[in-house]
Parts: structure tokens; C-alpha cells; sequence
């Protein structure tokens, strides 16, 4: 990692002390358009997809698009998967990074990381699958929706879902009412793409640099 990197974000107006922001890289994740959405807060974060340096992290972002399985197929290869549970500087997973973070997704019959205690499981045939597009996040709850609109609109592809449970911050209704964003302790997530959302996106990656 980049000391000099490092120094600049210890001082950057979102974040604390620390091993800046780190964005798990581990071949499965959209990292440029996140490292471009951070770009435009002023942090330079780094992609990184080893252990020590995300440990070192004062912040983490946990990213995902693509199928679930493959996806832990990939974590499991680099150990990721034993290192990420164990972090404790808050971290962010987004879309399918969210997901993974869950105990099982019905896709590919995947066990995931365990941090969320709710499974993933697929829409119906009732409506169009993937739901590409925006749509309304609501029951905004937590830090990271600090002057988040109720119903603000957010873009979202996914197949897979997280049924409401009491780990959920935030709902969305696309065929059923579910978890559109999980916080446990340090960990976060969101099924939305912050980076993809415009303004309101970025109030709520710079409330997550700013936990």
C-alpha cells in the first residue's frame, strides 16, 4: 500500500486516524466505479486484496457483482473469507458483497460469511428478474442514512434478496417488502448501488467514511 496514500487520508474531512479506505479486491466486484465515487469525495482509496493491509484499513469496502458461488470461490482462494468476519473497523458491502456477508444464498446453494443471520434467496416469477433500475429505499434507520430522505431512490441489479429480518435498515418493495440494507455491529450493507445513485448515493458513502 501507498504510505503516502495512507497520510493524505488520515487527514481527508470524512474519515479518522487510520489505514484509510480499502476496497477489496478479490476479482468479483465493480471497484472502479466505487474508486471513482470516493475520487469524488476527495479520498484516494486503495484496492488491495491483501489481508494485512485491509486489516490496517480505517475503513472497508466489501464489493460484489456476478454470482454468488464463484464469487466465495474467489474469497476462499485468497483466505479472505476467514479475514473479513473478523475485521473490526466498519466495513461496507455493497450488492453482492452484502449478500456474501449473509449466512446462505440460494444461488449456486452458497454458504456465506455469516455476518448478517438471514439467507438470501431469489425473487419469484411474478416479476421481471433481474429488477434493474431505481427504486425507493424506506425505514431508514442507523448512521449511515444521517439525512437520508425516506424514499429516496436508489439503482439497484440484483435476482437475489434479503427477506426483512432484525438486522435491516432500510426496505425496498419489489415484489415483497425486503432488506435493501443490513448493519451488525461494524458491518454494513447495502443491496444498492451508492456508487451508481447520484448525490444521495454519495451523502451515504460519505456518512459510511464518516462513522
Amino acid at each position: 500500500m501507498n504510505n503516502n496514500t495512507i497520510k493524505e487520508q488520515k487527514h481527508s474531512p470524512f474519515g479518522g486516524a487510520g489505514g484509510g479506505l480499502v476496497i477489496i479486491n478479490y476479482g468479483a466486484g465493480n471497484i472502479q466505479s466505487i474508486k471513482f465515487a470516493f475520487k469524488r469525495l476527495g479520498i484516494d482509496a486503495v484496492l488491495s486484496d491483501d489481508a494485512e493491509e485491509i486489516k490496517a484499513a480505517d475503513k472497508v469496502i466489501f464489493p460484489g457483482v456476478g454470482e454468488a458461488s464463484s464469487a466465495m470461490a474467489k474469497l476462499r482462494a485468497t483466505g479472505l473469507d476467514r479475514v473479513i468476519p473478523t475485521l473490526k473497523q466498519p466495513v461496507l458491502g455493497i450488492c453482492l458483497g452484502m449478500q456474501l456477508m449473509c449466512k446462505h444464498s440460494t444461488e449456486g446453494e452458497t454458504t456465506g460469511l455469516g455476518i448478517f443471520d438471514t439467507d438470501v434467496i431469489k425473487f419469484s416469477n411474478a416479476v421481471k428478474v433481474p429488477q434493474i433500475g431505481w427504486n425507493e429505499i424506506s425505514n431508514l434507520e442507523g448512521p449511515l442514512f444521517k439525512g437520508i430522505p425516506e424514499n429516496s431512490h436508489m439503482y439497484l441489479v440484483h435476482s437475489f434478496y434479503a427477506p426483512q429480518c432484525t438486522e435491516m435498515i432500510a426496505t425496498t418493495h419489489y415484489e415483497v417488502d425486503y432488506a435493501s440494507a443490513l448493519q451488525k455491529d461494524n458491518f454494513y450493507g447495502v443491496q444498492f448501488h451508492p456508487e451508481k445513485s447520484g448525490k444521495v448515493g454519495q451523502e451515504i458513502l460519505k456518512n459510511f467514511v464518516s462513522l
